[in-house]
């Protein structure tokens, strides 16, 4: 899976996707800090990689363009710091094999992830 994570993610996240074997970037390698959620979206689509964020915005169905969207992670975490974001991912990379997650908006707490669909009421 290719994977871009976003400014609000601790590097240590899209290192560890890495080791487990996906093509991932960051917003920060690519100098895109600050730049527009439209921006960050519209990267993502022509890159053809999934966003991972903490910014709730992304978990605004309505941004999300079924034609074009390769998909959302949004870690909606209680803590945001590093060790928090690491462990959120360790338990969706499992998922990333068996469920549905292009086109798909993911909404990642500390106990379950929420799957919804693109213009789809929640499917998990």
């Amino acid at each position: 899976m290719r994977f871009k994570t976003d400014e609000n993610i601790h590097p240590a996240v899209a290192a560890f996707l890495q080791r487990c074997g996906h093509d991932t970037l960051t917003v920060w390698d690519q100098g895109m800090r600050g730049a527009s959620d439209t921006r960050v979206l519209d990267t993502c689509c022509r890159e053809a990689r999934v966003l991972i964020t903490m910014d709730l915005d992304f978990a605004d169905v309505r941004l999300m363009r079924s034609d074009s969207s390769t998909g959302t992670i949004v870690l909606r975490l209680n803590r945001q710091d590093r060790t928090s974001a690491l462990e959120a991912i360790k338990r969706v990379v499992p998922l990333v094999e068996s469920q549905p997650l292009l086109q798909h908006l993911w909404v990642v707490d500390e106990r379950r992830v929420r799957i919804r669909g693109a213009l789809s009421p929640p499917i998990q």
